[in-house]
């Protein structure tokens, strides 16, 4: 089946030169042109997108206030904005409607690199009502202990950065979101970032306050699924995988990098798991009951009642967000 995009930019040269870039993928993909925000709302209300990739920065409505709203009306639509350095204030309103930031110019191949590639992570969720789920999450919520702690300490007076950067570090939403901010166009970094830590050096303390306070990139995991016991158990269990995963890399001689994507990703690997069980709770206690009852794996449980494992909505939210892909060279104008 065809997919549709939706390409918005209020400079017409522009907006054509992005068609032509994508040209190879006509046979793949139908593009439909809007040359505002107003003009994008309204090609939306004649049909679905699979993906809109958007400029931030036009007269009217801009970038921020029309992701806002296709995450309102199409939340399962993937959502690309296209920024260059010196809309850091637009993008920082849209943080919570956006999936992914490149950077303006844009770079064809890591454009199309990106939207085949969340193409692909939806296609793999199989149920509607699971990649509406996905899309639509903001961010990935944390343990309540460590959200609290995390609160308590931006607002001292003088936060510490070590105690920040060990909250971070541990609390798989947080790592997540911080990671997403530093690797897009919001940065402009050259290489991608995997440490937690060097992701919060980057934020840096006050931006990280904004963000908290003005944007809530972070927030509160909330369930009756699971108590206060298990909830930690959860978040100790996804931490000393992280541990172990860093540890094996550096026997194995892996470089600096290697070790840092190890460490993460043993930090996010449950991360399926939180967000069925704060999403589709009622659906995520029948695969644990299920799983209980009859002996057999959460895994095949959750594909059983949900349609998928949690290991493949974790991939698909964190690829939507940009996380575990390396970033290619090669801009064109």
């Amino acid at each position: 089946m065809m997919k549709k995009l939706l390409l918005v930019d209020d400079e017409p040269l522009v907006l054509t030169g992005l068609q032509r870039s994508l040209h190879s993928m006509l046979n793949e993909w139908t593009m439909v042109l809007a040359g505002s925000g107003d003009e994008a709302l309204a090609a939306m209300e004649k049909g679905s997108f699979d993906v809109i990739v958007t400029d931030m920065r036009m007269p009217r409505m801009d970038g921020a206030v029309l992701l806002k709203e296709v995450r309102r009306r199409s939340p399962q639509t993937v959502r690309i904005a296209l920024s260059g350095q010196c809309d850091r204030g637009t993008i920082m309103s849209a943080i919570d409607s956006t999936h992914q930031y490149l950077s303006k110019p844009c770079d064809v191949r890591q454009l199309k690199d990106t939207i085949q590639h969340a193409l692909e992570l939806r296609r793999q969720l199989e149920s509607s009502s699971l990649t509406k789920v996905v899309s639509q999450l903001k961010n990935i919520p944390s343990l309540p202990s460590s959200y609290q702690a995390m609160l308590e300490e931006v607002a001292r007076n003088e936060p510490r950065l070590g105690r920040l950067a060990a909250l971070v570090s541990a609390d798989m939403g947080m790592t997540a979101k911080c990671l997403q901010l530093v690797n897009s166009a919001f940065f402009g970094l050259r290489s991608q970032v995997s440490n937690p830590l060097q992701a919060l050096s980057l934020l840096g303390l006050d931006r990280l306050k904004s963000l908290i306070f003005s944007s809530h990139i972070f927030s509160e995991f909330k369930t009756d699924l699971f108590d206060k016991q298990e909830m930690a158990w959860l978040w100790e269990h996804s931490f000393a995988v992280s541990v172990g995963a860093h540890n094996i890399a550096e026997m194995l001689h892996q470089p600096p990098t290697g070790i840092d994507n190890a460490g993460t990703a043993g930090l996010l690997h449950a991360t399926g798991k939180l967000v069925l069980a704060s999403c589709m709770g009622k659906e995520y206690k029948m695969a644990l009951e299920m799983a209980a009852g009859t002996g057999i794996s959460l895994a095949e449980a959750e594909r059983e009642v949900i349609g998928c494992g949690h290991a493949q909505v974790g991939a698909s939210l964190l690829g939507i967000w940009g996380l575990g892909r390396h970033r290619r060279s090669g801009r064109v104008a």
